[in-house]
C-alpha cells in the first residue's frame, strides 16, 4: 500500500517539477524567488520519498567532491570554447541567458550553493533516478534521469544549458553509483557552481 502510494507520488512529482520550473523561467523579475521556492518544494518531497547514500568519509567526500567539480567545469569549459570557434552565437546566447537569469548579489549565490543545487541533486539524482532504477537498470536510469534534468532547463530557452545539464546530470548520476555518496554530489555542484559563475565565468 505504502509503495502504491510512493509511486502514484513519483506520478505526479514529475509533472510538477516541470510545470514549477515552467513558472520559474517566465518571467526573470521573479526567477530566483521562483526557483528557490521550487528547490525547497522538491528537495522537501525528496526527503519524504526516498533516502540519501552517504559511503565515504567526509575528507573523501570533500577531496572527490571538489576534484570531480573542477573536472565538470573543465568539460563543459572546453565544450563553450570550441562551439565558440564554431559560431559566434554560443557568447552571445550565454550573455543574453546570464542577462536575465544570472547571478548578481551575494543572496543569489548564496541561494545556488546552499540551496539550489543540493536541491537539484537531492530531487534528480537522489530521488527521482532512484525511482528509475526500480524500473530499469542503474545506467539506464542515470541515462533518463539526466535527460529530464537536462529537459527541465528547456523552458530558459538557453539549449546550450540544456545540454549542459544533460552531460553534468550524467556524469553526477554515474559519480552517485560508484560512490554511492550525496554529500559528493552536492560539494562537486557547488564547485562547479563557484567556477562556472565565480571563479572562471564563460562569459568573460
Amino acid at each position: 500500500m505504502v509503495q502504491n502510494v510512493q509511486w502514484k507520488m513519483w506520478m505526479l512529482v514529475i509533472p510538477l517539477a516541470f510545470v514549477l520550473l515552467f513558472f520559474v523561467f517566465s518571467t526573470s523579475e521573479i526567477f530566483w524567488y521562483m526557483y528557490t521556492f521550487a528547490m525547497l518544494l522538491l528537495m522537501a518531497i525528496s526527503y519524504l520519498n526516498s533516502s540519501f547514500k552517504d559511503e565515504v568519509q567526509t575528507w573523501e567526500f570533500l577531496v572527490f567532491g571538489i576534484g570531480y567539480g573542477t573536472l565538470t567545469y573543465g568539460i563543459i569549459a572546453a565544450g563553450y570554447y570550441l562551439l565558440s570557434f564554431v559560431t559566434p552565437a554560443v557568447p552571445t546566447s550565454v550573455e543574453t541567458f546570464l542577462e536575465s537569469y544570472g547571478p548578481t548579489t551575494v543572496w543569489h549565490y548564496l541561494l545556488l550553493m546552499l540551496i539550489i543545487a543540493p536541491g537539484e541533486e537531492l530531487f534528480w539524482r537522489g530521488y527521482v533516478q532512484q525511482k528509475l532504477k526500480e524500473m530499469m537498470s542503474p545506467f539506464l536510469a542515470v541515462t533518463v534521469s539526466s535527460i529530464l534534468f537536462g529537459l527541465s532547463m528547456a523552458f530558459s530557452g538557453f539549449w546550450l544549458g540544456v545540454l549542459a545539464a544533460i552531460f553534468s546530470g550524467f556524469f553526477w548520476g554515474l559519480l552517485y553509483e560508484w560512490k554511492k555518496s550525496m554529500p559528493l554530489l552536492i560539494i562537486a555542484h557547488i564547485t562547479m557552481t563557484i567556477l562556472l559563475f565565480l571563479v572562471l565565468p564563460l562569459h568573460t
